[in-house]
């Protein structure tokens, strides 16, 4: 079972959520926190498999509860799903550089939180594919990123255009007729090659560099 720690400021979101939880079989939720302190207060306590939170709170927001369980910093970190109305684009660049292993709308079905929660239990990343499309337009106007020291194969640059227009591992999978191992293998090569932390970073590079797709 993934054991799960649900943060949000409203009883009614972490109600709802907790009902769509309970009916996925491999998740179990843990707690829940109606705040920053004491969202990062009951991760530290309960050590869950994965924290949902919201990107706004009072006293600490997603950004900060994110910073101090999976940061850079952090020895021991807990996988950060943030789940939200996507009201501030910089929050969710913020929130992924900070250590978020997921950015998700909060009318996003259960399938979609399911698999999020899977893949930041995995140590994987998922993004909506609304986020991504909402993250490439906002950070249109960045300098181009750099080439990397060395080029993508074909295939990676067929992986990197799918993972761009927001696809998920299972679904490139399926467009390419490969399997899912083989797909989190080019991902894993694109992230190394692009010197990136994400596959949200990397949707970046591919928008600057003219490989995303519309």
């Amino acid at each position: 079972m993934i054991r799960v720690l649900i943060a949000d400021d409203q009883e009614s979101v972490r109600t709802g959520l907790r009902l769509l939880l309970e009916t996925l079989p491999d998740v179990e939720v843990v707690g829940d926190a109606y705040d920053g302190v004491s969202a990062v207060s009951a991760a530290r306590r309960l050590r869950p498999d994965v924290a949902l939170v919201d990107i706004r709170m009072p006293k600490l927001d997603g950004l900060q509860v994110t910073e101090l369980l999976a940061g850079p910093d952090v020895e021991d970190p807990i996988a950060v799903v943030i789940i939200t109305t996507f009201d501030l684009d910089e929050y969710v660049h913020g929130a992924l550089r900070a250590g978020a292993k997921g950015f998700l709308l909060k009318d996003a079905g259960g399938a979609l939180i399911g698999e999020a929660i899977r893949a930041a239990a995995n140590g994987e990343s998922l993004v909506s594919p609304r986020v991504t499309t909402r993250l490439l337009s906002a950070f249109a106007n960045r300098r181009p990123a750099a080439a990397p020291d060395e080029a993508l194969t074909a295939r990676e640059e067929e992986v990197l255009a799918l993972l761009s227009s927001g696809l998920t591992n299972d679904e490139i999978g399926e467009r390419l007729f490969v399997s899912l191992g083989t797909v989190k293998a080019h991902i894993g090569a694109i992230l190394a090659k692009l010197k990136v932390r994400n596959r949200v970073e990397a949707a970046m590079w591919a928008y600057d560099t003219g490989r995303a797709r519309e």
